[in-house]
């Protein structure tokens, strides 16, 4: 099994010499009609005394044998094969994403199912597990914005971050210029070449500090791209109550997320449902690829010398059987 592998491993320099091999049937077909034409007859007046010996005649091949079996391994040294022995060296250049998730009451919104919170956060984890070679970190935002989980590699912390995040855990509204700037304070000292946000909102700057637009031009002069992500539909909306369902107006600032993206060279999206989200994390996943360069190194060595060292023995066995114990004397 060693050697098969070991043969199967090996390239040749010059695979055009092993037309040779048609040499062989030659080779045989004209050591046949030799040994016929070689073979001396005489008449006896019976064969009996002959029948009870056994042919031994067949050993007398074994220098042919050896001849024939030297000569392909003689082809394939001809050949020059050759082992390689090669490694490679992969560099991966990650991006550095952040994304800003709007987790406002309006995020509870029943026209996604469960809701639009929930829906996003199913769609988000599969964008990440996408993602192995990045760093990604996670922001929360509603009247208020904070840093969930800081830009890292360990992709099972920030899912179990984005698991728990929630309506309810800081103080209700929609504060997008607070969402975008606290992403690009995450951002501000990365060293990737790529630095991403992904700022998703369900409704209209109504809360906060900064000014979203300022925020965009800051992210600019980073060299930060932002995506904005509109999601929900406009109009109304259900929402659960312990009364049961109502419907409630929503509306989104278009304009707003679509001037933050122009801004920064991003884009705006628009997800009026989850299958329509998926498409847009997907879509995000495909413009933001990380670089892979590979550099492969091989190492090749002459493999000609056993099989011209044992054509060599051949060739020596069959001299010595010829001149010896096998020699034809007339």
């Amino acid at each position: 099994m060693h050697i098969i592998n070991y043969i199967q491993n090996l390239e040749f320099v010059h695979p055009n010499l092993f037309w040779l091999f048609s040499i062989i049937p030659i080779l045989i077909v004209w050591y046949i009609w030799k040994r016929k034409k070689d073979n001396a007859s005489f008449v006896v007046s019976t064969a009996i005394p002959f029948t009870s010996q056994k042919q031994t005649t067949w050993w007398f091949h074994i220098p042919f044998v050896c001849r024939i079996l030297a000569i392909c391994l003689m082809i394939i040294a001809l050949a020059r094969p050759q082992s390689a022995l090669s490694h490679k060296e992969i560099d991966i250049e990650g991006i550095d994403i952040v994304m800003a998730l709007d987790v406002s009451g309006s995020m509870m919104a029943m026209d996604f199912r469960p809701n639009r919170l929930e829906a996003c956060k199913q769609v988000i984890k599969s964008f990440i597990e996408n993602r192995p070679t990045d760093r990604i970190g996670l922001v929360l935002y509603s009247g208020e914005a904070y840093t969930k989980c800081p830009l890292t590699t360990d992709h099972n912390t920030l899912l179990n971050a984005l698991a728990t995040s929630a309506n309810g855990q800081i103080e209700d509204g929609t504060a997008i210029g607070d969402g975008l700037g606290t992403a690009i304070n995450r951002l501000r000292e990365s060293t990737a070449k790529s630095k991403v946000i992904i700022l998703l909102s369900d409704g209209v700057n109504n809360s906060g500090y900064i000014d979203p637009l300022s925020a965009a031009d800051l992210a600019k002069e980073f060299g930060m791209r932002v995506y904005t992500i509109g999601c929900g539909s406009i109009g109304e909306a259900p929402y659960a109550s312990p009364y049961g369902t109502f419907y409630a107006k929503t509306e989104i600032d278009e304009q707003l997320l679509a001037n933050i993206a122009q801004t920064t060279n991003g884009k705006y999206f628009r997800a009026q449902n989850k299958e329509k989200l998926k498409q847009v994390y997907d879509e995000i996943d495909k413009m933001e690829k990380s670089r892979i360069s590979e550099t492969q190194f091989i190492n090749k060595t002459d493999e000609f010398f056993p099989f011209l060292f044992i054509a060599m023995g051949l060739f020596l066995l069959e001299f010595i059987l010829g001149q010896t114990i096998l020699k034809i004397r007339p």
